[in-house]
């Protein structure tokens, strides 16, 4: 498991994200991402670019008020 802090990148960071689950965990290993919201709609926006990766959303929580830790895993290769 590794945690990822992207909240300098604001809502760039959707790319970062999936470039570090793709190239930077072990399939089947889980990483941890935080990152800043804003109008909520980055909390669905990530969900969905996990999803139609291919990869698996375990969980997405409020950390504080402004940010967000979502749980994803790497998908099988």
């Amino acid at each position: 498991m590794k945690r990822y802090d992207l909240r300098a990148l604001k809502d760039n960071f959707y790319d970062r994200m999936i470039e570090l689950i793709e190239n930077d965990l072990a399939p089947e290993e889980v990483g941890i991402f935080i990152f800043e919201i804003g109008d909520f709609s980055s909390v669905q926006k990530s969900a969905d670019i996990i999803k139609q990766n291919g990869h698996e959303l375990l969980n997405s929580l409020k950390f504080n008020e402004v940010d967000w830790t979502i749980m994803a895993k790497r998908k099988k290769d």
